[in-house]
């Protein structure tokens, strides 16, 4: 920086402190609780003075102080940050008045958490005003969001580099639905719906695997594999523990397993940057990265390092907690709105989801966007980020309710805030919008038949169920079930079942295993040891189909009124698969080969006419089988890159968008992906 910087950096300085020293005078004249002169009386001048010095006191205790504590807030849960930064702004404030040469400043303890978030607030706003008039103050103003700046000194590549941005659960038809009605005017202006100027990205829909989720898709498009990914959630045998892609130990066991399978570090491994992800993608920078979330703090564990960066400034701090209680009290408000109007389907949205959504909402997405704005100022080759805000609230409110659509305009703002940044980058990039699956609607199995996927389970295997689930038409079906194929009478006959089964839900996907039968079972060993249990499930309802192992055909499909179908003879006689749609019996088949694929799959029933399905979670808008938009994510790609589909055949699989994004890569003159790159590697 020249003395024109330096001349520029301090007016801009003296710009903010004047502007807070007015600040703090008007808040002293309108609370009651905050004075600036002694209980006589002072002159004007004297109590200017003593703003002056309050404010600049305040600012040097922001600047120096506030990243300590924010340090120390990397111990506290992020659901209780917000809190934490009201009183701790509202401590450096009473401070500074303590400091304060003049001694004349006095505020209550509850006014100066009122005037010091009102005082940062606007210290922020009167200096991002400034900046951004001089394109190298806004861009060192950016650097510092997401602490850059030693990054930003060293020479980068001049060739462009690729970043890609993730919006969780978001559906193709739902983010074509959202163009059209203006919600997202970003992404509109990229495919030039208005034909006024011509596209600057091409929209492409592409077809995840049976495993409809953010665990099996990402660690497919990060490093290459989604080989033994059965579901969300499943019960491993051989180890004895359930499975669950969003627990850190899982996420780095399964991002293991893949680098392994592949050979290769992945595709962040180098000069990447992963921005709260499941998984690492190889990258040497990684923030709110779940995998990496075990390990014991030190260099390679930056989990929670982005929490640092963004909120170590407290103007991020204040208003990113602003935001987090408005996010709160707009769920209460929705919730409340549509328990009163008795909307159907409907959820309960209680307890700590309104802290959850707005972490997800808020938290997570202003942290994400900063680090990735800091990563292209920084000029990294590679950046993945992932934004869950929109699933997190189409699981409770539906992918297509008012309240998910609000998200996708806010989403829409940060990819602009992204491209913003892109244009003050030290090279040129290539942004590329993703999702990793989409959301279906429906009704929850529970709520419209009355019991659980495992109560359904136990009444089948002759285990007692809830008295309240036995009296639902649909437990009515379930003991008729029972007593047709044991021909007797008894709710509850049948042998005495050896271990309990473990029934778990990864949205409209169920998964039944035997713990103690160390393999997996057979139709037939299933069939002897709980004869009712296969026709009680395949002729409910709300299932459209089985799939277990067979000792006579491999694998087969079940379905109502008796129908198996091998999984040889699928192409010939889909069976109950034809109305999940094209790709269905590929998925399955490929599945049905997985060592850890569960004694049961039970995918729910599916309306081909509305795309409904009935989730086995809580969830009205869910994920994680096959049946409607949930299969369908989609890939928004820049036209100076290649077509994504070659030789005009679909996109199929996390697999094939991950050698696409490699391709890409590659186009941009970027680095190979050789397998010691890894750092994870490198320091085991």
């Amino acid at each position: 920086m020249g003395w024109r910087g330096v001349a520029g950096q301090i007016g801009r300085s003296v710009t903010v402190w004047a502007v807070s020293t007015l600040t703090m005078l008007l808040l002293a004249g309108l609370l009651p609780d905050f004075r600036l002169q002694s209980p006589d009386g002072d002159s004007a001048t004297r109590i200017a003075v003593t703003a002056a010095c309050g404010a600049g006191a305040f600012g040097l205790l922001s600047a120096l102080v506030w990243p300590v504590l924010v340090r120390m807030l990397l111990l506290v849960p992020a659901l209780f940050l917000g809190l934490l930064v009201f009183f701790l702004n509202g401590s450096l404030l009473l401070l500074a008045l303590r400091l304060n040469p003049s001694g004349r400043g006095e505020v209550a303890p509850e006014t100066a958490v009122i005037v010091a978030a009102v005082m940062s607030a606007v210290a922020s706003a009167t200096g991002g005003a400034l900046a951004v008039r001089d394109d190298d103050a806004y861009r060192r103003r950016l650097l510092r969001l997401a602490d850059r700046r030693r990054r930003a000194t060293l020479p980068c590549a001049s060739t462009p580099g690729l970043v890609c941005v993730q919006l969780d659960g978001v559906g193709h038809d739902v983010l074509t639905a959202a163009v059209r009605d203006g919600l997202m005017p970003t992404v509109a202006r990229w495919l030039a719906t208005d034909g006024v100027v011509p596209p600057t990205h091409r929209l492409t829909a592409w077809r995840t695997d049976w495993s409809s989720q953010t665990g099996a898709s990402q660690l497919g498009i990060l490093h290459g594999s989604t080989y033994d990914v059965p579901a969300f959630r499943w019960y491993e045998k051989d180890r004895g523990e359930v499975m669950v892609c969003n627990r850190p130990t899982s996420a780095a066991e399964l991002q293991r397993r893949a680098t392994a399978r592949t050979g290769e570090a992945g595709l962040l491994a180098v000069d990447g940057a992963s921005r709260g992800n499941l998984f690492s993608g190889g990258a040497g920078e990684q923030a709110l990265v779940l995998s990496i979330a075990t390990r014991r703090r030190g260099r390679e564990n930056r989990s929670r390092a982005g929490y640092f960066a963004y909120f170590s400034d407290p103007a991020n701090a204040v208003r990113t907690a602003l935001s987090f209680f408005a996010e709160i009290g707009r769920e209460i408000g929705q919730s409340t709105r549509a328990r009163f109007a008795g909307a159907h389907p409907r959820v309960g949205r209680g307890g700590l989801y309104p802290f959850v959504r707005a972490f997800a909402t808020v938290v997570e997405r202003d942290v994400v966007v900063a680090a990735v704005m800091g990563d292209l100022l920084a000029g990294r080759t590679a950046v993945y980020a992932d934004l869950v805000a929109y699933d997190e609230v189409a699981h409770h409110s539906g992918p297509g309710s008012r309240d998910a659509r609000q998200v996708l305009e806010r989403l829409d703002r940060s990819l602009a805030l992204i491209e913003k940044a892109a244009e003050h980058a030290p090279r040129p990039y290539r942004l590329v919008v993703l999702s990793d699956h989409g959301q279906s609607p429906g009704e929850t199995f529970r709520s419209r038949y009355g019991l659980t996927l495992t109560d359904l389970v136990r009444a089948g295997s002759g285990l007692p169920v809830p008295r309240g689930a036995g009296r639902t038409p649909s437990g009515a079906e379930a003991r008729a079930a029972v007593r047709a194929a044991l021909g007797r009478d008894d709710w509850e006959s049948g042998p005495a079942p050896r271990s309990e089964p473990v029934v778990l839900a990864s949205g409209n996907l169920g998964l039944v295993s035997f713990p103690d039968v160390p393999h997996r079972m057979s139709k037939e060993e299933i069939d002897a040891r709980h004869p009712a249990l296969l026709p009680t499930l395949a002729n409910h309802p709300g299932i459209g189909f089985l799939l277990v192992r067979s000792a006579e055909h491999d694998g087969v499909v079940l379905g109502p009124c008796g129908t198996e179908i091998p999984l040889a003879e699928l192409d010939e006689r889909p069976g109950p698969l034809a109305r999940f749609g094209p790709g269905a019996i590929d998925a399955v088949r490929r599945t049905h080969a997985f060592p850890h694929t569960a004694d049961i799959m039970v995918n729910s029933w599916h309306d081909p006419a509305t795309g409904q399905i009935h989730a086995f979670e809580e969830q009205i808008g869910s994920h994680g089988g096959l049946g409607g938009a949930q299969s369908r994510p989609f890939l928004l790609s820049p036209l100076t890159l290649s077509v994504p589909e070659e030789h005009g055949e679909a996109l199929t699989g996390a697999e094939r968008v991950h050698g696409v994004l490699r391709r890409w890569l590659g186009e941009l003159n970027g680095p190979e992906v050789p397998l010691d790159a890894d750092p994870e590697r490198r320091a085991a």
